[in-house]
Order: structure tokens, then sequence, then C-alpha cells
């Protein structure tokens, strides 16, 4: 999947589907059930920008 660069965290995994609400994703980011270029993030508030790659449940989000 592809999104926008400039999101946040958060607001890529509920743009995605991944969870349903902010805080859905503050628990799964916080737990470290999320990489971001191959690295745990534990901070919703990252901005994504163009190249960066999200790893979370199996599925892969890219952003543009």
């Amino acid at each position: 999947m592809h999104l926008p660069s400039g999101m946040t965290l958060g607001q890529a995994l509920k743009a995605a589907n991944v969870v349903g609400s902010g805080g859905e994703a503050k628990v799964l980011i916080q737990s470290g059930g999320v990489r971001v270029n191959g690295e745990v993030e534990t901070r919703r508030g990252r901005r994504m920008k163009a190249g960066d790659v999200v790893e979370v449940a199996g599925r892969r989000i890219e952003f543009r």
C-alpha cells in the first residue's frame, strides 16, 4: 500500500486500516509492534517522509 508523506505514524496506521482509532494505534506502537525502515518505532507522532516503509502485522506500507 502507498500513502502520501507528511502524515504521522498513527494517522498512517488508521489510513491503512491497520487500526480503528488513535487509541489503538498508540497501544500498538508503544508495544513495539511497528517497524519503520526496519527499526522498532514507539513514537506515534513521527512524521512519515517519502521513502519510509512501515511494517506491521504482516503488512507493508510505503510512503511517496
